[in-house]
């Protein structure tokens, strides 16, 4: 049985007749952590980008940067926009600007993310019930829906 390579310094996975279809890398990011001043703090490079993270008080942290899954609902929320705005540009439509607002809730057991949007300009109601059908197909939306895998390997210094 044959590995493929995953993960952030992973390519694409070997190609061949018997192969599964070949993952291509699309984006990528490292978080680092210690215990030494704030036990919760990291420092994120998304990309390019630096960012940080954090747990809240209430939960041991200092509050340094959004907690984590503020951080996933700030991706769909993102993805959501951006995807709307370049499909009202690409059909010429006057979309003004979006803004979506997310929530995430759990009992425990089960999660569930509530995505309120916005849309400001002058749309009919024919092309506000399309950008929000958009909405359920935005990149981030599907992997969400569908899962993704997550491969876990130690990566020793």
């Amino acid at each position: 049985m044959s590995q493929t390579p995953t993960g952030p310094d992973a390519d694409e996975a070997p190609t061949g007749a018997a192969a599964a279809p070949a993952f291509r890398r699309v984006t990528t990011a490292v978080v680092t952590g210690s215990s030494a001043d704030a036990p919760y703090h990291v420092e994120v490079k998304a990309g390019t980008h630096p960012l940080t993270a954090d747990e809240p008080v209430r939960r041991g942290g200092s509050d340094s940067g959004p907690e984590p899954f503020a951080l996933l609902l700030a991706s769909l929320g993102s993805c959501t926009a951006i995807t709307l705005r370049m499909y009202a540009e690409r059909k010429g439509w006057p979309l003004e600007s979006v803004r979506v607002r997310l929530g995430y809730e759990t009992d425990g057991r089960n999660g569930r993310i509530g995505r309120r949007v916005a849309l400001t300009g002058a749309l009919d109601d024919d092309r506000r019930a399309r950008l929000l059908d958009i909405c359920e197909r935005t990149p981030v939306t599907l992997a969400l829906r569908a899962g993704v895998a997550i491969d876990t390997t130690e990566d020793r210094a």
